[in-house]
């Protein structure tokens, strides 16, 4: 559970928000490692094995999918970027890759989108509480409780949406970097369209927009990372937004960093130590939660505990649960303990998964990747389209590897070729702001959705033609394809 001070938790020896997720980078490597050094002779580089100690890691270096020259190979190409951030700069092999884009697994978020449309519903039963206890009480103190209940559902609801995409974030393979322009459409899913682009290609950046008669998701995505030998740091350098549509509640994310752990030794794995807060920036509410770190022999790992805290800083509710199984909360004391009568509820918990399924895919990722939830005349943009997508999710490695190194050289010569006539790629469904927001790890330029996405939308839908299945265009998201003929 979470601790007895609550304040305490929220600020982290008082630093601020900032500075306490900044310190929740020290938690990094808290279960049992060893150098590999003494075994393998090769100097810095550091196994973590999430379920031992520091005896079984010798064994654990010789695990992983990695075959030992091609562990020898791979050490010797990437020892140089030690320390540098390889969020672009390094071209890997489709070994560990999944057959998904970034952009794709951007959309995966929505999976669990339902919580978002109960926390923009949480007001519906107001009048039938006031209606149940007027006999009995007086309504006015009775609204008032009832209102900050409510607002304390909606951070609830909301902060359990964001916690449940880490069960998909556990998986270990790498999603593709999309192409600069390419796109992501889903629709069939909750009543909700999402579109998201690829809308920066150095530094890599991509922007996102979902919506139904609820909320609206916004979210500009950049990651940053620092590569440490066996290890990657992965810092969220993003924008996350979500509008409640009845009240106007705007919420805003700032998310815990990422470990990625056992690259190239052992088996890989991912934890996410440290704060995720979630603010409500209509009322000053926020939910700060704490992802523990793993410890010795898996000790602490998945657990998140927290607090709903309302704008004087007074926690009002606890939550607690494991991120990759279930998250649940109950009404606490001004000390965060739980109050007395009142029980630990469920808010939500993870669907049923396919078994031993190839790269872990939920029912949910496999829907991603499916075209029952594309749109009919589906842009050519999309990366269910890509050569190298496809090709792997077939299981042939050999193909997967050379469209994917063709679509990187093509895309080098259309940058060459679109500066040689001072051409500017402008974003087809986004616009960049004038807006520089501040992060924990560093300042982000915003990008916001500019609608035409749905207008495009609305004129296909109402159009007569309907896009096949069996006729589905090349992939293509070149926006300068004909720059000589121009």
């Amino acid at each position: 559970m979470a601790p007895n001070d609550p304040k305490q938790a929220a600020a982290s020896g008082g630093g601020g928000f900032f500075a306490s997720i900044a310190s929740s980078l020290s938690n990094f490597g808290s279960a049992m490692s060893k150098s590999v050094n003494g075994m393998m002779a090769y100097e810095g580089l550091e196994v973590i094995n999430p379920e031992g100690g520091t005896e079984d890691v010798e064994e654990e270096a010789k695990k992983g999918r990695w075959k030992q020259e091609d562990r020898d190979s791979y050490w010797k190409m990437m020892q140089k970027y030690v320390g540098s951030d390889i969020t672009s700069m390094v071209t890997l092999p489709v070994i560990i890759f999944e057959p998904m884009t970034m952009l794709q697994r951007m959309a995966e978020l929505m999976e669990y989108s339902y919580l978002l449309d109960m926390a923009d519903k949480t007001e519906d039963p107001y009048m039938r509480l006031v209606y149940a206890c007027r006999d009995y009480f007086d309504p006015v103190p009775v609204i008032s409780v009832y209102i900050a209940w409510n607002m304390s559902l909606q951070m609830i609801f909301a902060a359990s949406f964001f916690i449940s995409v880490y069960y998909a974030y556990q998986r270990t393979w790498k999603p593709f970097n999309p192409i600069l322009g390419e796109t992501y459409e889903m629709v069939n899913h909750g009543d909700m369209t999402f579109i998201a682009e690829q809308v920066s290609h150095h530094p890599p950046m991509s922007a996102g927009h979902a919506e139904n008669e609820h909320f609206t998701y916004d979210v500009t995505s950049k990651l940053k990372t620092k590569f440490l030998g066996n290890s990657v740091d992965v810092y969220p350098v993003g924008r996350t937004r979500v509008t409640l549509k009845k009240d106007g509640v705007v919420l805003d994310l700032v998310p815990p960093p990422t470990k990625v752990s056992n690259l190239i030794f052992g088996r890989t794995w991912i934890d996410s130590p440290g704060e995720m807060i979630l603010t409500n920036l209509t009322t000053g509410d926020k939910v700060v939660l704490y992802f523990q770190p793993c410890g010795w022999f898996g000790a602490g790992r998945y657990e998140v505990d927290g607090y709903v805290y309302n704008s004087a800083d007074e926690p009002k509710i606890l939550m607690t649960g494991k991120w990759n199984e279930f998250m649940s909360y109950q009404v606490c004391d001004s000390e965060g303990e739980p109050l007395p009568g009142t029980e630990l509820k469920e808010v939500w918990r993870v669907a049923d998964v396919p078994k031993k399924d190839k790269f872990q895919y939920t029912h949910f990722a496999h829907k991603i990747n499916s075209f029952d939830t594309a749109p009919k005349k589906l842009l050519a943009s999309d990366s269910r389209l890509r050569p190298d997508r496809m090709a792997l999710e077939k299981g042939d490695l050999s193909t997967s590897g050379y469209e994917k190194s063709s679509l990187e050289e093509r895309q080098r010569s259309e940058k060459r070729n679109r500066e040689a006539k001072n051409h500017k790629f402008t974003p087809r469904w986004f616009d960049l702001t004038d807006e520089v927001t501040t992060t924990p790890w560093g300042e982000l330029e915003v990008y916001q959705y500019n609608g035409k996405y749905t207008e495009h939308r609305a004129a296909i839908d109402t159009s007569e033609g309907i896009h096949e299945s069996d006729n589905r265009p090349d992939f293509n998201p070149w926006q300068f394809d004909n720059l000589e003929a121009e």
